[in-house]
């Protein structure tokens, strides 16, 4: 458990009354959520936000409406920036582009060539992102400002989204739900390259692609799907994934843990921290992924958008650079991409490491204290 403290202990302290052992009980359960080393009466600073939503899920999902909205803003009025600086004579991946050449690949706005020939559905796409944005930031606003911080005190639905980190038959329903709605992302994915098109290098222009399905492929692909080189393949793999999210969601909606949660199944280390350290985990895991496939696949990421192929290369710290002859001092947006997954994903692999090692009651106080000694630190030698 988080934190070594009991009741009986608090009554030994003088916490008799009602009301204290109440705010104890909120203390000890907030201990639960971020660690706190023992101190029942912990307090943070303005801008360690988490803290204030950490055991208020309606203050949880406020947080995680105006997180959207801010980066459906900037993917909407970055999208419009770019677009008011590209110039058509110049390659799109040698232009330090990042939106348009994901657009592109898309198969919207552009032509022959991977040239933009139309810019008006662009133009519909950044719109929608930012009208998006207002209506997300509208929710934040109005889960934090309106409506109870607390779910639970909700009317109607909405208290079924009420979430207890001690409970895992809670966290597995809300599981659920975000994992059909990733499956339905997949769907859509697929659908649009069916319908409309995405871009294919190898012909040099937009084609529908109709998908793979194919187990035994995606099976085989696992260990070499970063130098997969068929659209239909990539939108087969994208098909089953839909399938295993959506089955996978609909099983943790209407299932419940097997027995009863006790320590061997992990119970000493579920709490908000814990569930950060592994999603902290699974997004530096998908950083890694799209860092190496961005650097170095064709197919998902054509030369035309997103310029040459890049290699790995060592200085400071690993890195991927540039093959384009006469770049000077500019990058293509396979660069830009590729680095920046790249030490996203090293950074949200120590932030994982950092909140897991919390989670299970390391005290990185006694790093500093341990330096601190280390000025007055003596060794004696023996006789």
């Amino acid at each position: 458990m988080c934190i070594r403290y009991t009741r009986k202990k608090a009554c030994e302290e003088g916490l008799e009354d009602q009301w204290s052992l109440q705010y104890f009980d909120e203390a000890l359960y907030f201990s639960l959520l971020v660690q706190t080393y023992g101190n029942p009466n912990v307090t943070y600073d303005w801008w360690a936000g988490n803290s204030g939503t950490a055991s208020r899920s309606g203050k949880f999902l406020a947080a995680h409406a105006a997180h959207a909205g801010l980066m459906v803003f900037w993917a909407g009025a970055f999208t419009l920036f770019e677009l008011a600086r590209y110039d058509p004579s110049i390659a799109m991946g040698h232009q330090q582009l990042i939106l348009l050449p994901h657009l592109a690949t898309l198969g919207i706005g552009v032509g022959e060539g991977g040239v933009i020939t139309d810019t008006h559905p662009i133009i519909v796409v950044a719109v929608m992102h930012l009208i998006s944005s207002g209506v997300l930031a509208g929710g934040g606003l109005l889960h934090s400002i309106r409506l109870p911080g607390d779910l639970g005190q909700a009317t109607g639905r909405a208290q079924k989204f009420d979430f207890d980190w001690k409970d895992p038959s809670k966290l597995t329903f809300i599981l659920g739900h975000h994992l059909i709605f990733l499956g339905l992302g997949n769907i859509q994915f697929v659908e649009w390259a069916k319908y409309h098109g995405i871009w294919d290098t190898s012909i040099g222009a937009v084609r529908t692609v109709e998908p793979n399905i194919d187990l035994g492929m995606v099976w085989g692909m696992q260990s070499s799907f970063l130098t997969i080189n068929s659209l239909e393949d990539v939108m087969g793999g994208h098909g089953f994934l839909a399938f295993f999210l959506i089955i996978g969601g609909v099983w943790h909606i209407i299932s419940k843990p097997f027995g009863k949660f006790d320590k061997g199944k992990g119970s000493e280390l579920l709490s908000g921290e814990a569930v950060l350290s592994y999603s902290l985990a699974g997004i530096a895991y998908m950083a890694f992924v799209a860092a190496f496939w961005c650097a170095t696949n064709t197919t998902v990421y054509p030369t035309e958008f997103y310029g040459e192929v890049l290699k790995l290369q060592f200085d400071f710290s690993p890195y991927f650079a540039d093959t384009w002859a006469d770049r000077g001092d500019l990058h293509t947006a396979r660069a830009w991409l590729s680095n920046v997954h790249f030490y996203l994903g090293f950074f949200f692999l120590q932030g994982h490491l950092w909140h897991a090692l919390r989670a299970m009651g390391f005290d990185f106080k006694r790093v500093e204290k341990a330096f601190d000694g280390m000025e007055t630190a003596k060794v004696t030698a023996a006789d």
